[in-house]
């Protein structure tokens, strides 16, 4: 079975799972991360709690979500990416609405979206932003993209699609989305090149913020993605792994 398959399924058994069931509404971030991408002179990080992934398993041992987003903050990250998906990621809505009570900075709700049901509990956990990703939609595990990003829109969220093709990646600057994503990570080998953000961004002329994501570790590989194109960089697994997370959050920002 593929990975992609493996999430999609994951998502459909948490969805019977309830997990999305939320009684709670809170209130999403005032600032606009476009903006604050837009005007920064540094290195813009989407910062990432996660504790598991299919790729590495157990990435740190669960502690307090709340206190690791806020030493991203403090470390200068301008948004935060936290895992919903509880299979496989270790993930909970339950996690993000903590954080998001504690935190002022936009946050992404980082789940494999295959439901409405999951963008109506995106609303009300108080995500700014929610990811889709285009390779559901061009394997057919999904219809209509256009009407995901649409739903997602008329609730107030904004859309970070991701490709990893040259085909996904045409195809995704041809939505409404509102920030576009390259993953440097192949979701059926989970195989990761940086390289790839450099591929597609060759010879196309930015008309929205392109985030790369995956395999970011170092200043250099910031320097690097940032002359290929890149406005933003999603960075979770090097930064999960490390004993102090503020201070490799800044180091990472200060590389621009």
């Amino acid at each position: 079975m593929s990975t992609l398959q493996k999430l999609f399924d994951n998502s459909h058994k948490a969805i019977k799972d309830r997990t999305y069931e939320i009684s709670e509404s809170i209130q999403k971030s005032s600032i606009d991360l476009i903006q604050s991408i837009q005007e920064n002179k540094h290195a813009s990080l989407i910062t990432e709690v996660k504790f598991s992934s299919p790729s590495l398993g157990k990435i740190r041992q669960k502690s307090d979500p709340v206190q690791i987003a806020q030493a991203m903050v403090d470390g200068g990250a301008k948004a935060l990416s936290v895992l919903t998906q509880p299979y496989l990621f270790e993930g909970s809505p339950q996690y993000f609405m903590n954080i998001r009570k504690q935190v002022k900075i936009p946050m992404l709700m980082k789940d494999i979206i295959v439901d409405k049901v999951q963008i109506d509990a995106a609303r009300k956990i108080g995500a700014d932003y929610m990811l889709l990703i285009q390779s559901l939609f061009d394997q057919n595990f999904l219809k209509d993209i256009d009407e995901f990003i649409d739903y997602g829109h008329k609730n107030g969220l904004k859309v970070l699609i991701e490709a990893h093709t040259k085909s996904e990646f045409a195809n995704s600057l041809n939505t409404e989305a509102d920030l576009v994503g390259i993953n440097n990570r192949n979701l059926d080998t989970l195989k990761i090149d940086i390289n790839t953000t450099k591929t597609l961004l060759e010879n196309n002329p930015q008309s929205r913020i392109i985030v790369s994501e995956s395999g970011i570790e170092s200043p250099q590989d910031i320097k690097f993605l940032k002359q290929c194109g890149a406005g933003a960089f999603l960075i979770g697994s090097s930064i999960m792994k490390s004993e102090n997370i503020k201070e490799s959050v800044r180091s990472l920002v200060n590389a621009i």
